[in-house]
């Protein structure tokens, strides 16, 4: 089972570049296990496993690990090349200057280069040239690729401090809060991360074998399964569980397990633009996603699973999260959508 949903905002953002080169979207939604039925709801998720799916197969049909959304195309291998440069580095710093040297030998250059100042460090976007990304795809997928990779190779998540874009906040905005884990400033003068540079000296851990293996689903896992092992989320995600048909436990036995006091985990779960009753109710609903998925669940059953002692309650809820009730959105997923 998958622990995280992507909202059908990406799943549709992801594929501008392939329907205007005239290809069949419909047909690579259902290679990936995406009913294109299900976009029909308005705030429908996919699972993580669909979307990493979906990318892998948009760059392989395409040839194009930029989905035609970038100045020019970055043919299939380009990233796995990159990686295999910089597996060899010694620490994060040089992970990131040998990155920037690899794309910027590419015109049209997008990449993302490493500034650094007194304490802080930043990686800055530099795109040439015009792109195609009017749902601002491709410039969130630099970001997290170059973040995320950086932080799979030293070990531990690369804590940010600040994200940056040079355009207005988006309608999906919000999504942000989930994806970065930091304070967010729209209208800026750049596309840019900041975080401490104690963390460009951290060693590369990771060795050829663990890249090669990594390589399998990346960069695809990259976008549609964040590490969040190491964040407040994501560790009381774990101590939660997965099973809401017991009492789920409190705030405060939370931060007695993560060894700090209420006060300070709420100012940190606050940092990580998220709190605590948030952390429980998208726990529920994509656990709800997950076994609607499951068609021979009666979704009293579902209810039940996710901790709704009635199923009005839960129909409710998931109205809520989604916009339809649950058998809406199963029928969605069946691709039995009526008109």
């Amino acid at each position: 089972m998958s622990d995280l949903t992507v909202s059908k905002h990406f799943v549709q953002a992801a594929l501008v570049g392939a329907e205007r080169l005239g290809f069949d979207t419909r047909e690579m939604l259902r290679e990936a296990g995406i009913s294109p039925d299900l976009l029909r709801i308005e705030m429908a998720r996919v699972s993580s496993d669909q979307f990493s799916h979906l990318m892998q197969v948009l760059w392989n049909r395409m040839g194009d690990e930029f989905m035609g959304l970038g100045p020019r195309r970055a043919r299939t291998g380009t990233f796995a090349t990159m990686c295999a440069l910089v597996i060899d580095c010694p620490n994060l710093e040089s992970v990131y200057r040998q990155a920037f040297q690899f794309s910027r030998l590419f015109e049209p250059m997008v990449s993302m280069e490493l500034e650094i100042g007194e304490d802080k460090a930043q990686l800055v976007a530099r795109m040439e040239g015009e792109i195609n990304d009017p749902s601002f795809f491709l410039r969130e997928s630099i970001l997290v690729i170059w973040h995320r990779l950086g932080s799979w190779l030293i070990g531990q998540p690369i804590e940010l401090e600040k994200a940056e874009f040079n355009y207005p906040r988006p309608a999906h905005g919000d999504e942000y809060r989930h994806i970065f884990h930091c304070p967010l400033a729209f209208e800026s003068d750049k596309i840019a991360l900041t975080f401490d540079k104690r963390f460009l000296s951290a060693p590369v851990i990771r060795d050829k074998p663990e890249m090669r293996q990594f390589l399998k689903t990346s960069p695809a896992d990259l976008l549609s399964r964040p590490d969040e092992s190491n964040t407040f989320t994501g560790r009381i995600r774990a101590l939660i569980g997965r099973d809401f048909s017991k009492p789920l436990p409190d705030f405060e036995w939370i931060a007695a397990e993560l060894h700090t006091s209420p006060q300070t985990l709420r100012r940190r779960l606050k940092q990580e633009n998220t709190s605590f009753q948030e952390i429980k109710d998208l726990l529920r609903r994509d656990m709800a996603i997950y076994y609607l998925s499951r068609q021979e669940l009666p979704i009293n059953d579902i209810a039940a699973k996710v901790g709704f002692t009635e199923p009005s309650t839960f129909h409710r809820a998931f109205k809520k999260w989604t916009g339809v009730t649950p058998g809406a959105y199963r029928e969605g997923e069946r691709g039995d959508l009526s008109n």
